[in-house]
């Protein structure tokens, strides 16, 4: 059975995509959380010793790894990343005439 739907090539925002208010924020976030689930998984811890870590208890730690960031806000996940032995540098720049956007880059160390 064919369906009316059409597929689409979305933007590089899948929260854009799917019409959030919030997108730049929303992705900001789910980028900041991937590398703290990479750091947390790349230190072989459990969720209680990421816990312990980061100062929070389980459940959040577990919120936090499945993508419900809600809870939290752009500054905590920075803590978090510092918590984690991270540097987190804020870069400000003119748009150059496109449409000015929030980014989320990061580098792994040498």
């Amino acid at each position: 059975m064919r369906s009316n739907q059409k597929a689409f090539i979305g933007s590089t925002n899948v929260f854009a995509d799917l019409g959030r208010l919030d997108a730049d924020e929303a992705l900001a976030k789910a980028k900041l959380a991937y590398q703290i689930a990479a750091l947390i998984a790349s230190a072989g811890w459990t969720q209680v010793e990421a816990s312990r870590k980061l100062g929070i208890d389980q459940p959040k730690v577990s919120a936090l790894l499945r993508g419900r960031l809600s809870g939290f806000s752009i500054e905590r996940l920075f803590r978090f990343l510092n918590e984690l032995g991270q540097d987190v540098q804020i870069s400000i720049r003119p748009s150059g005439g496109k449409t000015a956007r929030v980014q989320v880059m990061s580098r792994k160390s040498a």
